[in-house]
């Protein structure tokens, strides 16, 4: 039921049970939007979460960049199989320069095969996404463009300069004038100093300590940079439900646009959600055999969900300010979406009992490596154990120190396994494979990295 007390007191004793120092909640069903609260925006100053608090969404920014890409499409100044040399001249895309054969739909679809995680800070002015984008040229490429799926933020940056240079202004006017404006989200902002003029969560560790650095760079805006509240993301949210109409009737993106977006382009070889795909920017997923449609987001310490039933028209964001909430979201989802839409979330993958038969599992060692992160599997003890280390720019972002995991088979395959950082957190899908020209790669967290030693 939509009852903003009992929503309350669940969502609180859920994050307790999380240890998720605050989250903010917002559902939208029947016709009525309600909104939940819980915990402290900041550990250290003890602010309370109120429901109009604004959160860090992370990658749900891709969601607004790809609306405002299909904004210029049916303006004519685009279409889905533009490349990128001709949307943006004289751009390259790494030493082999891929830039005439990459795509708009690669871009929205993580099917580029560029390296993904490149958090390379070029400054606060305007021309910070210009500058970050001129860098490309130096960007690796694990797959030739179409040949696969791994998750791009490079790629939605290229797509926020498209948008700059069709519009002539930054991304971040962009947003404000194409979306924000329209919608009227009063709470919706790109910057710190626009966030620190409302109630601002900051980024915590487990354990509830304070991040050093607030958020991620302006140069990676259009992949990761909004902070907002419930409130104003289920008005975005209602807009791809109502088929591309505010709530005034004002019409910002045809319905037809709007069903392209939500239809799968490309499959996601993740194990762990059977099924998934991925739309132009919406990740298309299958609970109990209904499309359920979202996007999640990360950044420093704060993470957020967004997940939307277009079939029973019910939609929930959960915003929150600890980088360790996926069994908070899995409380919450399963409850929201199997009391208001009656439909449920797929388990998430467990270790398998079967017997693997003895798989080699020299073969799978080594060090893989792209630009973020290095990954050392070895073996020990007749298990696989993985050593994370973040790296270059994201290592002193997030200042996080290296993690080893501990791989369980996930079924007889000898090549999907499943691990977790802590006991309390879901186990996370990891699968091993070979890329069409015989290199080694591993699958983690979305992302294809290939085996460098």
């Amino acid at each position: 039921m939509l009852d903003a007390a009992n929503w309350t007191a669940r969502l609180g004793e859920w994050a307790r049970q999380a240890r998720v120092p605050g989250a903010a909640l917002g559902i939208w069903a029947d016709g009525q939007e309600v909104l939940a609260a819980c915990g402290v925006l900041n550990t250290a100053t003890r602010v309370r979460v109120s429901t109009g608090s604004l959160f860090q969404v992370g990658s749900i920014t891709k969601l607004w960049t790809a609306t405002m890409i299909m904004q210029l499409i049916e303006e004519g100044l685009l279409s889905l199989d533009t490349t990128v040399a001709h949307a943006l001249p004289g751009q390259r895309l790494g030493a082999a320069d891929v830039a005439d054969q990459v795509t708009v739909t690669h871009l929205l679809t993580h099917t580029s095969g560029i390296d993904g995680d490149i958090f390379t800070d070029t400054g606060r002015g305007d021309d910070c996404v210009e500058r970050y984008v001129d860098l490309l040229d130096r960007a690796s490429s694990a797959f030739p463009p179409g040949g696969g799926y791994s998750y791009c933020n490079s790629g939605w940056v290229l797509l926020g300069r498209i948008i700059e240079v069709l519009d002539g202004r930054s991304w971040d006017d962009s947003l404000r004038e194409r979306l924000c404006e329209p919608l009227e989200l009063a709470q919706t902002v790109t910057l710190p100093e626009e966030a620190i003029l409302h109630r601002t969560a900051v980024g915590h560790r487990r354990g509830g300590a304070r991040v050093r650095v607030w958020g991620l760079p302006r140069s990676v805006g259009p992949a990761g940079l909004i902070t907002t509240a419930p409130h104003d993301l289920l008005m975005f949210a209602r807009l791809h439900l109502d088929g591309g109409l505010t709530p005034d009737g004002k019409r910002l993106l045809s319905e037809a646009s709007v069903a392209a977006m939500h239809q799968p382009r490309a499959a996601i070889p993740d194990f762990g959600l059977p099924g998934g795909a991925i739309g132009l920017g919406w990740r298309v997923d299958q609970w109990d055999g209904r499309a359920i449609i979202g996007h999640d987001g990360d950044t420093v310490g704060q993470s957020a969900y967004l997940r939307i039933d277009p079939q029973a028209r019910v939609a929930a964001c959960l915003l929150t300010n600890s980088g360790q909430s996926g069994s908070l979201y899995r409380a919450v989802f399963t409850e929201v979406f199997g009391d208001l839409a009656g439909v449920g979330m797929p388990a998430s993958p467990q270790p398998t009992t079967q017997d693997a038969g003895n798989p080699d599992l020299v073969r799978l060692t080594g060090r893989y490596e792209r630009t973020s992160r290095r990954l050392d599997v070895s073996v020990r003890d007749g298990r696989l154990h993985v050593i994370l280390t973040p790296t270059g720019e994201l290592a002193t972002l997030t200042d996080s120190a290296p993690m080893e995991l501990s791989l369980c088979p996930a079924d007889a395959s000898g090549l999907n396994f499943v691990c977790r950082s802590h006991d309390d957190q879901p186990w996370s899908p990891l699968t091993f494979g070979w890329l069409p020209d015989g290199t080694p790669y591993l699958f983690l967290g979305g992302r294809v990295t290939p085996r460098t030693g």
